[in-house]
């Protein structure tokens, strides 16, 4: 039995080094993994698109309360997808590379405990908060109110956006980018005609407005989260989905909290940066707070195009990392993050050129059209930045080193909330000024981040 068991611990490793992820090509392999998560995620676009053009007919007031509700939505998906996501593909693909299967599934069935947890903390403190927080980003009257509706249906399901995205960056960790991407894309579709159909009443169906758009989401989340469990469960081998076989055990858990935990930090300090905008904006009047949310919702729906390549990289690194092959590891975070700073590049100059294609879809009211317009063409330029920025900070998950992009979005905040303090407080707050100074943050989150992982060591742990 002696001679038995490093055999089969010997086998496992060799399987592990012959993973296409340690010897392929970086930039092919990483454009074939790549792809569909950007194919899906283009999905989320098309989604948040059709959200505001239903929202849009309700009318201005409903577009400036979507405003308020966004920046919390978004936080939901970069927390959940992005950063303890990605400390979840990071530390299964760490073990695969390592040759440590069992490892593996203890580690993915640790993963959904944490995220089924998670969700229902952020429902609890959403629905019961919710109507604070907006009133705090200056939302009043008829605006609050709608913000507070339509953020109570969206938030009671927040533990159903944890567990869709938990499980699809179990199977990210292993390698299989196709069918989260398939069951991404298919909700997508179900959000859209669910959400459009009960916003606006659509047919036989009642008019439910703002809170209608809502339930489409939810009931989305809730078949995306049955079809993942099934296949895990029982579509698929190199995991094992047993809880009668494992017990929860501190360990674990914190092999992915030591990453994914600390990583919340990251979207966190995004979503704190986005409302300390909105809220200085708010003050300008309910026209600049609607233009604005036209506007930032596109620099959000960057990050979807960019964590298509950056989740495509967190699985490469890790693998490389738990493989020991660290050179490997670094040279897939500049190739991934070059190739969105280039994509993200090219949006950024066409909205800059034409802000009128993004912000044409939307706005109904002059006004409004103008408040979008100027934030895309002073914000539009550095897009790309802020794409380098967004992958550096994937590959440093899947290293498992999180501190590079941390700092650097605390740098971006203390930009923000410096400079917006001095520009309110002296009532030298024009919306060009704001606009620039979101332009300066994500820059500075950009370089800043490519400086600290250019100087910041890498190595197997």
């Amino acid at each position: 039995m002696s001679a038995a068991v490093p055999a089969a611990m010997g086998a496992t490793a060799s399987a592990a080094q012959a993973h296409p992820l340690l010897h392929g090509r970086i930039t092919p392999t990483l454009l074939r993994l790549a792809v569909p998560n950007m194919v899906a995620l283009s999905m989320s676009v098309l989604v948040a698109v059709a959200e505001t053009y239903y929202v849009g007919r309700l009318g201005t007031v409903a577009l400036a309360a979507m405003a308020l509700v966004f920046p919390f939505a978004m936080l939901t998906q970069m927390m959940s997808n992005g950063a303890m996501g990605s400390g979840v593909s990071s530390a299964i693909s760490r073990a695969l590379g390592a040759g440590d299967a069992e490892h593996a599934s203890a580690l993915a069935l640790h993963a959904l405990v944490i995220g089924a947890v998670a969700g229902l903390l952020y429902s609890l403190l959403f629905v019961a908060c919710g109507a604070t927080f907006y009133g705090w980003l200056g939302g009043r009257g008829a605006v609050l109110e709608a913000a507070t509706g339509f953020g109570t249906v969206l938030f009671s399901g927040a533990i159903l956006v944890w567990l869709c995205n938990t499980l699809a960056s179990v199977m990210r960790g292993t390698g299989n980018m196709r069918l989260p991407s398939i069951v991404v894309f298919c909700a997508s579709l179900v959000q859209i005609v669910v959400g459009g159909s009960l916003g606006l009443g659509l047919g036989p169906l009642p008019r439910w407005g703002m809170p209608g758009v809502a339930l489409g989401n939810l009931v989305a989340m809730a078949l995306a989260v049955a079809a993942l469990l099934a296949y895990l469960r029982w579509g698929q081998q190199r995991l094992r989905l047993s809880w009668r076989r494992s017990r929860l055990q501190w360990p674990v858990f914190r092999d992915i909290l030591r990453v994914g935990a600390l990583a919340c930090l990251s979207p966190v300090q995004t979503a704190l940066t986005a409302l300390l905008l909105t809220g200085m904006v708010a003050r300008l009047g309910p026209q600049a707070l609607a233009g604005y949310g036209i506007g930032q919702r596109l620099e959000f729906l960057l990050i979807p195009l960019a964590f298509g390549v950056g989740m495509a990289a967190v699985p490469m690194v890790g693998m490389a990392m738990g493989a020991g092959q660290v050179e490997r590891a670094r040279r897939v975070a500049w190739t991934g993050s070059a190739v969105v700073t280039a994509l993200l590049g090219l949006l950024g100059l066409v909205v800059c050129l034409w802000p009128w294609l993004w912000s044409g879809l939307f706005a109904h009211d002059a006004a409004v059209q103008a408040y979008a317009d100027l934030y895309l063409r002073i914000v539009g330029p550095v897009f790309g930045l802020f794409g380098l920025g967004l992958v550096l900070y994937f590959a440093s998950l899947g290293a498992g080193r999180v501190w590079p992009p941390l700092l650097a979005g605390t740098l971006r905040l203390a930009l923000v909330a410096g400079g917006g303090t001095w520009l309110t407080a002296g009532g030298k707050g024009s919306i060009e000024m704001l606009y620039g100074l979101v332009a300066l943050g994500m820059a500075a989150y950009g370089l800043g981040t490519a400086w600290g992982v250019k100087r910041s060591r890498w190595h197997k742990d």
